[in-house]
């Protein structure tokens, strides 16, 4: 590991002077699960790394008078064990679950879930954000596939390695954001992004910003769920995930928002699938066929087309889970 150093800000202004201005300048430690990795590989080499986990506006989860507020350092325990979210949010109690180990949960964060930097191996390996040779070509083509992405967006192959951002976004979560400037508030949605560059980042931080709080709407009588495919129950990332969040007029659904994660480089809003469910019955046939119509317009690569099936499962499971959770 490359030396560093050691900041430990008494605020969040504090916190935010003491990054830099471009990236690889500075790096946030939370919890620090995927950091540290990236460090002993040498893929991160900041100058300086700035621990934000004892900063206390950045702690707690609260009721709001619109919902839910999350900040950034909560760990996944403490969201898998809050009354608060389990009573409403049972998608977002079911993807933090979806994380075995109880050591990550332990010391995952929030934001450090939505911040963190895709899995692929060959940016594991030093390939660039987007995987790409010295001489520009894409790696993921035409190597080993079978993990990425079947909704790839230009060059990017990765997949979004989110456990959160699925289920926020089928919330209408927001996220605060802090920086040089004062605070800003986004969708989830938009904050992840395509990298337009083999350096890019997949979030739309700048490098002197950081995620402070998750702001969620009531989910009262908003019937909600998440279901996970993965390759083993131990530690693993999934294979596919669909979340999933339903209004409903009586017995029938009117409004729907299916969010695919693990199939590409951000989380992938189903609209065709969301639309098929308006106005009906939510029967396990129709379920079935939202999964279906939810994988138009994926793209496989030639190792990863499995994961086209593996999706239309995830939706409908995801459907039927909601459908029986309390609204």
């Amino acid at each position: 590991m490359q030396a560093f150093e050691y900041a430990n800000p008494a605020t969040l202004q504090e916190a935010v002077a003491m990054l830099g201005s471009s990236w690889g300048e500075a790096d946030i430690l939370a919890g620090g699960t995927d950091l540290i990795s990236l460090m002993k590989d040498y893929i991160h080499t900041p100058k300086r790394v700035v621990n934000i986990k004892g900063l206390k506006e950045l702690q707690g989860i609260t009721k709001t008078a619109t919902g839910l507020r999350i900040g950034a350092v909560v760990t996944f325990d403490e969201v898998a064990e809050s009354p608060l979210i389990r009573s409403e949010y049972p998608s977002i109690v079911q993807a933090v679950l979806g994380v075995a180990s109880p050591q990550i949960r332990n010391m995952g964060t929030v934001g450090g879930d939505l911040c963190q930097r895709n899995r692929c191996w060959y940016f594991r390996q030093g390939f660039g954000t987007l995987g790409k040779d010295k001489d520009g070509t894409s790696l993921p083509p035409i190597g080993e596939n079978r993990y990425h992405a079947i909704f790839p967006k230009g060059d990017a192959y990765f997949v979004s390695a989110s456990s959160l951002g699925p289920p926020l976004i089928a919330l209408g979560a927001k996220v605060k954001i802090a920086g040089p400037s004062g605070s800003r508030e986004i969708p989830v949605e938009e904050l992840f992004v395509v990298p337009t560059s083999n350096k890019g980042r997949e979030v739309s931080l700048a490098p002197n910003e950081i995620l402070t709080e998750i702001l969620i709407p009531s989910a009262r009588g908003v019937r909600n769920a998440t279901y996970e495919v993965r390759h083993k129950q131990a530690l693993d990332w999934p294979l596919a995930t669909a979340s999933v969040a339903l209004r409903m007029k009586g017995s029938t659904v009117a409004s729907a928002k299916i969010v695919l994660g693990h199939v590409g480089p951000t989380p992938v809003i189903a609209t065709e699938a969301e639309a098929l469910l308006a106005g009906k019955a939510l029967t396990p046939d129709l379920a079935a066929e939202a999964g279906k119509v939810a994988v138009n317009g994926a793209k496989p690569l030639s190792g990863n087309e499995y994961k086209v099936q593996l999706t239309r499962v995830a939706v409908k499971r995801a459907l039927m889970e909601a459908m029986k959770a309390r609204a």
